[in-house]
């Protein structure tokens, strides 16, 4: 291993020793200084542009940004002098001066940048008072709603959005007009953005939040004609603790079933069964492709962020995608078909909820080809957040809630469907069923550590039964739009790749928790949050989603078989290319 040249400099008189091309602000850090940043988000943000973390460099003229400057041999930096303190809390009141001050009824008071910043630093929001920008609400979007009205043009999301090699925002204006908005100041519904959400959870403020579906779902709660269903995805369970003041990647999912009890639901179930589902159905359609000389390499049709990006950048590999609706949408799908025939229900009586890591299952919802029993399939979606939201005001203590059980049937799991949560996990399930389809051994392999890991592409090759199968694994949008220009250019290898639009997968949904810029810059919540999902599956008796008893008795009493006539009815979807703007 190459040995690092090390640089020496002292910091509020402390003496440090860190690699070359560290910068002050992560210098600092390993020694337990925390230098306050609004705009700097490492590897998409390093702009040194908010200017809150200046600090003094002892012969510089200037304060300096200490999330860009580099150290060097000999420094000596100060962070907390008057002067300093003094720079930091008149910037801040600048930007207090043109924003909108409705804290109290903003969804992220109390989880706000600017306003943990604003009350560290003891600041006046009427010292700069004057002419404040006025923006209308941005609704359009069925995911997002901006405000710029709140917004402190970090850029953060920006940089979000290109990091997601999207890139529909950027600064519009100049001067007092400069603002974030879409070419030519369209709206966000208006133009080709995914609905992904990276936007949202590197904001530091309330600019950029969620459409809140509460207040629709305490409706149905108390509508006595209907009976409320909720299902919660896999990655849901290991990021609501969070919002609780519980370590990253806690594992709540027995108090967060007991949560929605209390909350009135009349069937709490586990979106993880649809995945076992999903896996049914996409395992059979990957090998009939395989067998039959189908459209390879297919593709997975978990995200729906990814869904609406290959609609709108690359429609030439739709006929790639796995006609397989998402686990959401195959649960809302079976509850309105297969479970309301069990209890002798009208489905339009049914009112599903799903709880979600991810904002673009607001948009996927509301696609007009997921009705399978002739009405939505989810009526519903609520974010991570929002559910948080939901139990505090409900009144509900999560911590002293007991941990209670999913309802059957369709609450019964694997870890094959756990594991849909982390970058990956998809085609690791798939592969666990496959393996055991083709070679007939039970025995056959249960991890396949390959797919595992935070890289951006994954790939492996694996030989089952003399097939072999090339597989890739794409974690973003960018390393996705890589392995699309390889189908378009016709020099694609892989039979099988998976796709997770958010960076980790579903662990890092645009609908987890908010973390905000510190613990996006020195801690590793999506590791975390992988590490308690792989643990999770592997604590899980069965393990393999053509092992869960609840779905081996919906083949037998419904569907007959995966890829039947009526599953492909119920469970199986279509694409249409759209407009690129």
């Amino acid at each position: 291993m190459e040995q690092q040249n090390m640089v020496n400099l002292k910091i509020n008189g402390i003496a440090v020793s860190v690699p070359q091309g560290t910068t002050i602000l992560e210098a600092a850090n390993s020694i337990g200084i925390k230098i306050p940043t609004l705009c700097y988000m490492k590897k998409i943000n390093a702009i040194g542009a908010c200017r809150i973390c200046v600090v003094e460099v002892k012969g510089a003229r200037t304060l300096v940004a200490a999330c860009v400057y580099p150290v060097n041999e000999g420094m000596e930096v100060i962070t907390n002098s008057e002067r300093v303190f003094k720079a930091r809390k008149t910037t801040l009141e600048l930007i207090l001066s043109d924003h909108k001050q409705d804290c109290l009824s903003c969804s992220r008071n109390q989880n706000c940048e600017l306003q943990d910043l604003s009350f560290e630093y003891g600041c006046n929001s009427h010292n700069f008072d004057g002419v404040r920008s006025e923006y209308p609400l941005d609704e359009s979007s069925p995911c997002l709603v901006r405000d710029n009205e709140k917004c402190i043009l970090c850029r953060r999301c920006v940089a979000a959005c290109q990091a997601q090699s999207i890139g529909v925002i950027g600064a519009n204006g100049r001067g007092f007009d400069t603002h974030i908005g879409c070419a030519f100041d369209q709206k966000l519904g208006d133009v080709s953005c995914v609905g992904c959400g990276q936007c949202v959870v590197n904001c530091p403020t309330g600019a950029l939040v969620e459409k809140d579906e509460i207040d629709n779902v305490i409706r149905a709660l108390n509508d006595p004609t209907k009976r409320v269903v909720v299902g919660t995805a896999p990655a849901v369970r290991v990021g609501l603790g969070e919002e609780f003041g519980l370590p990253n990647g806690t594992n709540v999912e027995g108090k967060m079933v007991a949560a929605l009890r209390r909350l009135g639901f009349d069937d709490v179930f586990d979106v993880d069964f649809a995945a076992d589902l999903t896996i049914m159905e996409e395992g059979t359609e990957f090998l009939g492709r395989v067998q039959n000389g189908g459209v390879l390499p297919m593709i997975t049709s978990c995200s729906p962020a990814w869904i609406k990006f290959a609609e709108h950048y690359y429609p030439e590999v739709l006929p790639h995608l796995s006609t397989c609706k998402s686990p959401q949408q195959m649960f809302g799908a079976t509850v309105k078909t297969y479970y309301a025939e069990k209890l002798g229900m009208d489905p339009k009586d049914i009112y599903v909820v799903s709880i979600m890591p991810c904002t673009a299952k607001k948009f996927e919802k509301n696609r007009g080809e997921m009705n399978a029993a002739g009405v939505p399939d989810v009526d519903s979606v609520l974010t991570t957040r929002e559910l948080a939201r939901f139990i505090r005001r409900a009144g509900l203590q999560l911590h002293k809630l007991p941990d209670e059980k999913f309802d059957a049937p369709l609450g019964i799991s694997t870890g094959a469907g756990v594991i849909f949560g982390v970058t990956g996990g998809v085609m690791e399930a798939a592969l666990r069923t496959v393996t055991e389809v083709l070679t007939g051994d039970e025995a056959a392999p249960v991890n396949f550590t390959e797919v595992r890991g935070a890289q951006g592409i994954k790939e492996a090759s694996y030989n089952v039964a003399g097939l072999d199968v090339k597989v890739a694994v794409a974690s973003g949008l960018g390393n996705a739009r890589e392995l699309m220009e390889q189908i378009k250019n016709g020099t694609c290898e892989y039979q099988f790749i998976e796709i997770m639009s958010c960076p980790g997968g579903c662990v890092n949904g645009g609908g987890q928790p908010i973390k905000g810029g510190y613990a996006y810059n020195f801690e590793d919540v999506k590791a975390d949050r992988t590490a308690s999902i792989y643990g999770i599956d592997k604590s899980m008796k069965l393990r393999k989603a053509h092992n869960n008893p609840a779905v081996k008795a919906l083949y037998q009493e419904y569907f007959g078989e995966p890829n039947s006539h009526r599953a492909h009815e119920v469970l199986h979807t279509h694409y249409e290319p759209r407009k690129k703007f």
